[in-house]
């Protein structure tokens, strides 16, 4: 016991803090000398502690030019691809076919008319999208949001409806394809407040359905609500979205059911001054034509009728 505690004493007294190994080195490179000086604790820096406060990197970033003034035209579909790394969306345009459109802090993207971001946008949302051209690039100069029909809903037109088989084809609005949908006698069809009969799910009707569980793989049709008939006319009132005379699109929010609503517009027969842009309080003649609403008037209501 005693061979051990002198030997761990040895150790121990053998063994030298790294400030004394350095002080010792520095003396050894200078000579035997014992008169020189240790070195001076000035040369050793303090540091200091920071504040805490993290630096945004997008302040380092040069501020990106201003957009040339171009005419910007409409174009509305659903989101088919997202690159948050490129910045880009790729939409699938109403009506068919696919476009490439950039975007960057320029952007300015609305979420049903607020303020937002490009963390809100997801695949499969539904656009709008104010488009220029910057050189060969086609450039997102406003993104309009329109929140998608909610989980277990459809809205759109009747392409076909089968009674002896209960086979509804629909045209939905926010899908590329038409859907197949089963309905059971349970399907409950209504217009309106009232109950309606099968026979007005006429090809060209437009439909809201809300679904059941699905049997056999198959959406089942828990309820159909008929919307609008062919060459039914509907009064819409509201805010105007976005408008584009070449493509004769008109978006609308309602202000009675809040809901946005696409008006076809034909500047040729009906009368459109500059006083009609986004922002405006307008109200709107219109027709279903089996496919589309149709803007039969255009009036823009002034200040004081709001």
């Amino acid at each position: 016991m005693i061979l051990a505690g002198s030997v761990l004493a040895g150790v121990a007294n053998g063994q030298a803090t790294p400030s004394q190994n350095v002080v010792s080195s520095a003396r050894e490179s200078s000579g035997s000398n014992s008169d020189a000086a240790p070195p001076s604790n000035n040369s050793i820096q303090p540091i200091e502690e920071t504040s805490g406060a993290v630096l945004d990197p997008a302040s380092l970033l040069p501020d990106l030019p201003a957009l040339r003034p171009a005419k910007a035209s409409l174009i509305g579909g659903t989101i088919d691809k997202l690159d948050r790394v490129r910045d880009q969306v790729t939409l699938q345009i109403f009506g068919g076919g696919k476009m490439k459109i950039a975007f960057d802090t320029r952007t300015h993207i609305y979420n049903n008319g607020a303020p937002a971001s490009a963390s809100d946008l997801r695949r499969g949302d539904r656009i709008y999208v104010d488009t220029i051209l910057d050189g060969s690039i086609v450039f997102a100069k406003n993104i309009r949001l329109k929140t998608a029909t909610s989980v277990g809903e459809s809205q759109g037109v009747i392409v076909s409806y089968r009674a002896d088989k209960g086979e509804m084809v629909v045209q939905d609005m926010l899908a590329p394809r038409p859907l197949k949908i089963r309905l059971t006698p349970q399907t409950r069809v209504i217009h309106g407040d009232h109950s309606a009969p099968a026979s007005e799910l006429a090809p060209g009707t437009l439909v809201a359905v809300k679904f059941g569980a699905k049997q056999e793989g198959s959406d089942v049709a828990r309820e159909v609500s008929v919307l609008a008939v062919r060459g039914a006319s509907f009064t819409f009132a509201g805010t105007v979205t976005a408008i584009d005379l070449r493509l004769g699109l008109l978006v609308l929010t309602s202000s009675i059911d809040h809901k946005t609503y696409e008006i076809s517009i034909d500047p040729s027969a009906v009368p459109v001054d500059d006083s009609m842009r986004p922002g405006s309080d307008v109200t709107v003649l219109s027709r279903f034509d089996g496919s589309r609403y149709v803007a039969r008037t255009v009036t823009v209501n002034s200040q004081n009728q709001r």
